[in-house]
């Protein structure tokens, strides 16, 4: 199978989610994911939630990586893997936001939108990645089991139990 890779080094400022966005639109475009596609907003909100964790909890650079799977074509099946490393070896942290907490819903969403999601380390930081499988038949009646990869471990919701900081 051919894997397409693209990355982006991200700068530790927040204002740098914004360029992240922009550049992963473009790539998707790039890629056969029409740009109005559910598909591809879908994959833009995971892009933003992982990059502003990243920048804002690490206060590091971080790279943004975009690996598609499959044929690669318009309406081919496949997966689509968002990747985002940093300099920090903190693990993430799921929180659960309260009414209106202005924060800790990032991995929340990352859990609802992403067919699988995981971390893992990579040199003297980690990867935080997410995964999300294109081109699905649409008469699906039950929802695939969610697996989450904790530290190259997997364990299936709600067994799964965080307890470092996110970053």
């Amino acid at each position: 199978m051919q894997v397409l890779q693209v990355q982006l080094e991200v700068g530790p400022d927040p204002a740098e989610v914004g360029r992240a966005r922009r550049w992963a639109r473009s790539r998707l475009v790039g890629s056969g994911i029409g740009d109005d596609e559910p598909l591809a907003e879908t994959l833009i909100l995971l892009i933003s939630e992982l990059v502003t964790n990243a920048v804002v909890h690490t206060g590091c650079p971080a790279v943004l990586r975009m690996l598609f799977g499959g044929g690669g074509g318009v309406g081919e099946a496949g997966t689509v893997r968002v990747e985002v490393a940093d300099a920090s070896d903190r693990p993430p942290r799921p929180r659960h936001a309260e009414g209106d907490d202005t924060n800790g819903r990032g991995l929340e969403l990352v859990d609802g939108l992403a067919d699988r999601w995981g971390w893992q380390p990579e040199g003297a930081g980690k990867q935080i990645w997410c995964e999300v499988d294109r081109g699905a038949p649409a008469a699906v009646t039950e929802a695939p089991p969610k697996v989450v990869v904790q530290g190259g471990e997997v364990c299936e919701p709600p067994s799964c139990v965080f307890t470092d900081n996110l970053a």
